[in-house]
């Protein structure tokens, strides 16, 4: 977990026939390259210590899932996103307002690949069901605190 990252730093994440979950508050940095071959990648960018402002997540993915797991007032642009094959970005209804915090703006090249974006309530519970959470809640009846795999922004 690097911390001390400027807002020009890109965090690399990659999963290359494997799993890559990033959760809870495991970054400062605004932008991302994600990097999958058949794998699956699960980035939370709903941490309050991500500085404020717009987000990019450049993605490079082939036979490949990444889920980003984000604040329900997060307005996502895949426009700059080339999708080719059987590749879709799934987004489920959204109630976008021009008071938007924050927009996550996708580029790259998604090949038979899916990026789903989770929001609110479905992003904690789908931070749940993850081993991550788990080991999470455990360190932190060991330690007297609360977890912060399931909701970053307690």
């Amino acid at each position: 977990m690097n911390t001390s990252l400027t807002s020009t730093e890109v965090v690399h994440v990659q999963a290359h026939y494997s799993t890559n979950r990033q959760l809870g508050h495991w970054t400062t940095g605004r932008r991302f390259a994600v990097r999958a071959v058949r794998g699956q990648v699960v980035l939370d960018l709903r941490s309050p210590r991500i500085p404020p402002g717009d987000l990019e997540v450049e993605i490079l993915a082939d036979h490949a899932m990444v889920k980003l797991l984000v604040p329900e007032d997060t307005m996502v642009d895949h426009w700059g996103l080339e999708i080719v094959g059987r590749g879709r970005v799934k987004d489920g209804p959204v109630q976008q307002t021009e008071n938007s915090v924050r927009t996550i703006t996708l580029t790259g090249r998604l090949r038979h690949g899916e990026v789903r974006i989770r929001r609110g309530g479905v992003a904690v519970i789908a931070a749940m069901l993850t081993r991550e959470y788990v080991q999470d809640v455990r360190r932190a009846h060991r330690d007297g605190t609360a977890p912060a795999v399931d909701d970053p922004a307690r």
